[in-house]
């Protein structure tokens, strides 16, 4: 299998980083490659937990760790001092599943068909949520240049980190409501949409278990390497942490999640497909960034949502007018997920371009 032999890229860069002297670059490419099979093995492990646990319980381990490798990969980061960076793959992961990931996986899924369906219910859902986010984001930001610009308050640091904390525990009772919408009180509608299905045998439970304790334990390896390379690297190549982190570091933390949506956009199953794309937009912002936000504060590095550059705000705003926009009518055809793409690319030359937040 691809993804088993893939896994070789683990001890590979281990040998790099601790036995070579080739330098931070090389370490920052095979941990980030390694990171790729890693996250595909947690997703599988997840998936077999769930076939034993049944729809609910199933449906709500995906959501839980159906970020993790992400989630763990922006800690490390955190933990290196790199705010902006983290709030940079916040915003890449936003824009990298609702516009690369979703527009890849309709371009994909149009080959050889007119049009593509969508679950209304489900679809309209997730519109709704993407609104949310983008108000959730915007808040902090207009909170700030009020402070700042405005009032010219003193205490300014203080009552973002306030606020941030606020809107964190906020984000997170909203995410623990749809897991309940979805789950519980209207399963019956989203039922095939939580659990994908598989042609394989199912695993004993304490393989499920083991594959992916072992993934996250590698995946957090990987993310400490990555990490600590992260400065040198952008140095060596001529970027910007801030774009490493919202286009490179975002789309290695959510790859899986492409080629996953893909294979099942090419069935025609485009409610998961949506799930998988949009769904993991949510999820990230309505719980991996409300949970890095309080494990901020614990690791003693405080971070707040207050995002400094315009052009993060700008990205996030794109996806829920660009998405609503396509998904709004329940069908999508080839060229839809090319206008996807385009807006991903237009915002990536604006990425690279950008002045890093601290660099001005």
């Amino acid at each position: 299998m691809v993804w088993t032999a893939l896994l070789v890229l683990v001890p590979i860069a281990l040998g790099v980083h601790y036995l070579s002297d080739i330098g931070p670059l090389w370490t920052f490419v095979l941990g980030i490659a390694a990171i790729v099979p890693l996250a595909e093995w947690i997703r599988r492990g997840t998936e077999q937990i769930a076939h034993r646990t049944g729809p609910a319980i199933g449906g709500l381990l995906n959501a839980t760790f159906g970020n993790t490798a992400e989630l763990v990969l922006a800690i490390f980061v955190l933990l290196q001092g790199h705010e902006s960076v983290v709030k940079a793959q916040i915003t890449g992961s936003i824009i990298g599943n609702g516009l690369l990931g979703f527009g890849l996986a309709i371009l994909a899924g149009s080959v050889g068909k007119r049009e593509l369906k969508f679950n209304p219910e489900r679809v309209g859902l997730l519109s709704s949520l993407l609104i949310l986010v983008l108000i959730a984001l915007l808040v902090p930001a207009l909170f700030n240049y009020t402070e700042r610009g405005i009032f010219a308050s003193t205490d300014a640091t203080r009552l973002d980190e306030k606020l941030s904390l606020s809107v964190a525990v906020v984000l997170l009772v909203v995410y623990a409501a749809n897991l309940v919408y979805t789950l519980i009180t209207h399963r019956d509608a989203f039922a095939a949409h939580q659990t994908p299905g598989s042609d394989e045998q199912p695993w004993p439970v304490w393989r499920a278990i083991a594959v992916l304790v072992a993934a996250t334990l590698g995946t957090a390896i990987m993310a400490e390497l990555v990490s600590g390379a992260l400065e040198d690297t952008a140095k060596r190549i001529g970027v910007s942490t801030f774009f490493l982190g919202v286009i490179v570091l975002a789309i290695v933390g959510n790859t899986a999640e492409y080629f996953s949506s893909i294979y099942f956009a090419r069935q025609g199953r485009m409610g998961l497909v949506a799930s998988i794309t949009v769904g993991s937009t949510i999820q990230v912002a309505l719980l991996v960034a409300p949970i890095l936000v309080l494990v901020s504060h614990l690791v003693g590095t405080p971070m707040n949502l207050v995002f400094d550059n315009p052009l993060e705000l700008v990205a996030v705003a794109s996806v829920a007018l660009v998405v609503n926009s396509i998904t709004r009518d329940g069908e999508a055809t080839w060229i839809e997920g090319a206008l996807l793409i385009a807006v991903y690319v237009l915002l990536a030359f604006a990425f690279f371009f950008a002045t890093p937040p601290g660099e001005a």
